[in-house]
């Protein structure tokens, strides 16, 4: 997938850019796979702002993925869709010829390409395949943790991962490198699609103006030395007085330091962890 550019016009245009929709099918959503979703404004269910900087936004629909994707002996593209809900593409796939799905499009899947499921399936690109019946070293995205529960790792734009070996210290599971760097054990029977998902060029797009990032559901993000005292542990002072967050270093708007901290408690998971996301990293 490629980037648009646009010619400078204003100030906002110069630096916006978008991806390029020509390959995406014209049409409307399948209506039976929508559901009505609420507008998400960053609280909770006591009304308390949990998560910041949220609210607003288009009005979307979400579109009904199927993750799982299991034991589908033919499965023939029909369009290939824009989902406001994620970075990646969506496919509109027809099951049998009877019954219709979105599946996460692979990179360089197109209108008419025959995909097929489980034990028996070809290994080819968009096919999805138990891990042990995948080739060691082959790329794969969508890949499934819990057995049953359906992908649930590697599913943004352009993300991949690689099935390193199917040999580990656990009998019935094999190593997969993530897409962070950091290789661990998967059941040997969870499944995986094989390739890359698609639209890779996301990660190049420039939004340009504050009003298209409102749209998707941002709202503005205030300095903390631009505050008081009382609202954060950088504000206040004479004039902008950056010393104080140099000198005690930068904190969250609860006083916890923002850089560094290490905050992941993996303590059940760590056994499953061959090689760390930070393993090999220069500091």
């Amino acid at each position: 997938m490629a980037i648009k550019y646009y010619k400078p016009t204003t100030p906002g245009r110069r630096g916006m850019t978008t991806g390029d929709t020509d390959n995406l099918s014209k049409v409307k959503p399948k209506k039976s796979l929508l559901v009505k979703q609420t507008a998400k404004v960053g609280r909770n269910h006591h009304g308390r702002i949990t998560t910041r900087h949220r609210g607003g936004g288009v009005k979307r629909a979400y579109r009904i993925i199927d993750f799982d994707f299991k034991n589908v002996a033919s499965a023939v593209v029909q369009t290939i869709e824009y989902d406001p809900n994620r970075s990646g593409r969506i496919a509109l796939v027809k099951i049998d010829g009877t019954k219709y799905a979105y599946v996460l499009a692979g990179s360089g899947m197109k209108v008419g390409d025959q995909l097929a499921s489980g034990e028996d399936a070809a290994v080819k690109t968009g096919n999805r395949l138990p891990l042990k019946n995948i080739p060691a070293g082959t790329l794969i995205y969508n890949i499934e943790l819990v057995l049953g529960k359906g992908g649930q790792m590697v599913r943004s734009a352009g993300t991949k991962a690689s099935l390193v070996s199917k040999e580990s210290s656990m009998a019935g599971f094999v190593q997969v490198r993530l897409p962070s760097g950091e290789v661990r054990l998967v059941n040997e029977n969870c499944q995986a699609t094989i390739g890359t998902v698609g639209n890779e060029a996301h990660q190049n797009i420039k939004y340009g103006t504050a009003g298209r990032k409102r749209r998707l559901g941002w709202r503005p993000a205030v300095r903390g030395s631009a505050m008081n005292p009382v609202d954060h542990p950088h504000g206040g002072g004479e004039g902008a007085q950056a010393t104080s967050i140099f000198k005690y270093g930068q904190k969250t708007p609860w006083g916890k330091p923002a850089l560094g901290l290490k905050t992941r408690r993996r303590k059940l998971t760590d056994a499953m962890i061959v090689r760390g996301r930070n393993a090999g990293r220069r500091r």
